[in-house]
């Protein structure tokens, strides 16, 4: 039971991004509440309002129909216009930032509701309508539900303000990138914390049996819980072969275990491992990495040209980078003090290379790039690193770095800027002095 109530809450959050998961869900308390309301009418509700609070009911019947059906069509007028708005904000942040973006913006909760609120208002307000059967010259007036109706589209109206103001807000690229830093920051300081607790080493897993898997797509996530708890039952480790993120194969082994395992547990453990189509930075950290990467390269590209933004892109990294520091390259998952299942991460190495060598493609020839990139090595050299040997690396990037724009750049003047940032840096500044 608690494996299947851990499998559902894992497929919860892989649906959780479809644009389409809260407008369902609200569509259907629609329908079903719609319903709800004709059998109360049924037992009189109107009737007992009209007596008691009549200011509350719609008596007439005409007046009903026209409400019922102006609603109806003004609703869905509107909602075409909220999805065309959705796309268009997707477009444009597919165009002038980075497709990968996409499944952060679709996945917003507050446009999932807002259009939910909407198709949960027309489709009460069609089945209301429908209740409104004629007897003889008058018409059978569910006249609560009529109300509750105009309710609901004032609801609409509301929300359709807050949607109009919520759009034009996430499609700045401040808040684009504020919004991936504090995802990435609650995931990182989630991970920093949970390596605290649980032994330290972990044994050596070269001789350890390997299992792949039949299904291939993006490794997003792994029900962790619910593999340990396996782990516990069959008295074993596992080492989680691929990083999250990456593009796994059918066939290419996905997890190794200490212990040889039956058929069964093979298929449990690999019920536990979620592939999708793509990713969010709820899930995999790095991918912020690479989505304000993303960015920075696009802005600096001529096609864009906005060194404003890459800038700003750099303070986000920076930050980032800085809380990055005090984790270590490798994750080990524990319980009651025991090792259980080791993670294969993004190293701080590797991290710190994919992200420095696509920017100095297009900044190793803009002074200010090079400039804001100094500040941050110089920034990150002055924080509390887990390991030691990150600061090799942070002037291993800063080296290359500036050596690139020593040769992408021919004016002297910015030439003694680069060697005043070598000597910032305390690297050897004899590479970078003027010939």
């Amino acid at each position: 039971m608690k494996h299947l109530f851990n499998k559902l809450i894992t497929f919860i959050n892989s649906i959780r991004s479809n644009i389409a998961f809260y407008p369902t869900l609200l569509a259907a308390f629609g329908f079903n509440f719609a319903f709800f309301m004709i059998y109360l009418e049924d037992r009189g509700i109107s009737t007992y309002l009209l007596e008691a609070v009549p200011v509350l009911v719609v008596d007439n019947g005409n007046t009903a129909l026209a409400l019922l059906s102006s609603f109806i069509t003004g609703l869905i007028s509107m909602m075409v216009f909220s999805f065309s708005m959705v796309m268009v904000l997707l477009n444009q942040a597919s165009s002038n930032y980075s497709p990968r973006l996409l499944p952060g913006l679709i996945s917003d909760k507050n446009h999932q509701v807002i259009l939910g609120i909407y198709l949960f208002t027309i489709l009460y307000c069609i089945f209301i309508l429908f209740s409104i059967q004629p007897t003889g010259d008058k018409y059978q007036i569910p006249g609560f539900s009529v109300l509750l109706g105009i309710l609901f589209t004032a609801v609409c109206i509301c929300a359709f303000i807050y949607f109009i103001h919520n759009i034009s807000h996430n499609i700045q690229i401040n808040n684009i990138l504020d919004k991936i830093f504090h995802l990435a920051e609650k995931r990182l300081k989630h991970l920093i914390d949970s390596e605290e607790m649980g032994e330290k080493d972990f044994p050596d897993t070269s001789g350890w049996y390997e299992y792949h898997t039949e299904k291939t797509g993006y490794f997003q996530n792994i029900a962790l819980t619910n593999v340990v708890d396996i782990c516990e039952k069959k008295e074993t480790k596992l080492e989680i072969l691929p990083v999250k993120g990456i593009f796994v194969l059918k066939g290419i082994p996905v997890f190794k275990s200490e212990k040889e395992l039956d058929k069964e547990t093979i298929k449990d453990f690999l019920s536990n491992f979620n592939f999708a189509r793509g990713e969010l930075v709820e899930d995999n950290y790095t991918l912020a990495f690479k989505q304000i990467t993303e960015i920075i390269v696009k802005a600096m590209s001529p096609g864009i040209n906005d060194p404003g933004t890459a800038l700003n892109g750099i303070d986000y990294l920076m930050e980032l980078f800085a809380l990055r520091m005090k984790k270590k390259d490798e994750s080990i998952i524990s319980r009651d003090e025991k090792n259980y299942v080791k993670l294969t991460t993004v190293n701080f190495e590797e991290l710190m290379y994919n992200v420095i060598s696509s920017i100095r493609v297009y900044g190793k020839h803009d002074v200010s790039l090079v400039q804001k990139l100094s500040t941050m090595f110089l920034y990150l050299k002055s924080q509390e690193a887990v390991h030691s040997y990150y600061y090799e690396i942070i002037d291993k990037e800063a080296t290359t770095l500036l050596e690139d724009a020593r040769d992408a750049i021919t004016n002297k003047s910015d030439l003694k800027i680069i060697e005043k940032l070598a000597r910032k840096l305390s690297l050897n500044t004899n590479k970078f002095q003027l010939e």
